[in-house]
């Protein structure tokens, strides 16, 4: 699940030894975790709580958060990050918030907004000599969500994702979003079962399209997308295709 939500950046926080660098790379792990790998705000809700945990049981780390848009670039409006540093004590649990500003009602209202959520730890200053400390940052996907768009929970029970559309143009599938919401797709194959090689994740915009990077043959008459929702989990949309026009394959209930 981690692999396509969730990024980890290495980052050298100090000058080391070449000795000792591969040993403590190896055993570089995350102290501060998140309990989520997408964020879902919700118009109309002042704020959002997440939690977050140290799981170091020896050593205090700051985690500082921030907010980027879909461009790269950190922003402190219409969403910001409260608050922006704190100290995490060894193997406690605190929360980190993201707040809506004023400006958060000029974002657009008939469909999603994208942006990222960033949380990098730093780990205490070592007083040990030749030592390598790494800093691991965890970046997610915060979408910001119209109150005209939230679904209520029966709602939710047909997913917007079936209402992508996948048509073949010569060796490639287009895939057509025509939602207002994002959709990040993380495999496809066939029928069959097996995962076609070489196949990158891709995230449609709303009413966007794109083509498949992988080709049409390999994924043949019974192309299986796998998409993230809400909640991190990864069902599956089956297509039948026939000449250059697919419909998708409704799931067997019970």
């Amino acid at each position: 699940m981690m692999r396509h939500e969730m990024k980890r950046v290495n980052t050298g926080m100090a000058l080391v030894a070449s000795a000792l660098l591969c040993a403590l790379t190896s055993q570089a792990q995350a102290a501060i975790a998140l309990d989520r790998t997408r964020i879902i705000f919700a118009g109309g809700d002042k704020s959002l709580s997440l939690s977050v945990n140290n799981d170091n049981p020896q050593l205090p780390y700051l985690a500082q958060g921030w907010i980027e848009d879909a461009q790269g670039n950190k922003v402190t409006s219409p969403l910001t990050v409260l608050p922006p540093v704190q100290r995490i004590e060894p193997g406690a649990k605190s929360q980190i918030k993201v707040q809506a500003l004023p400006m958060v009602s000029q974002l657009p209202q008939d469909r999603e907004t994208l942006y990222y959520f960033n949380l990098r730890e730093i780990p205490p200053k070592s007083d040990k000599a030749n030592t390598l400390q790494i800093a691991l940052q965890t970046r997610i996907k915060l979408f910001y969500r119209p109150k005209a768009l939230v679904k209520t929970t029966a709602e939710m029970a047909t997913p917007w994702q079936e209402q992508l559309t996948l048509t073949r143009q010569g060796d490639k599938y287009l895939v057509s979003n025509p939602t207002p919401y994002y959709v990040t797709l993380v495999d496809a194959g066939s029928q069959k079962g097996a995962s076609v090689s070489g196949f990158e994740p891709l995230m449609l915009e709303p009413k966007g399209s794109a083509p498949l990077g992988v080709s049409a043959s390999s994924l043949g008459n019974t192309p299986v997308l796998t998409y993230v929702n809400d909640y991190g989990g990864r069902p599956l949309l089956t297509f039948r295709c026939g000449g250059t026009d697919c419909q998708l394959v409704a799931e067997k209930k019970g």
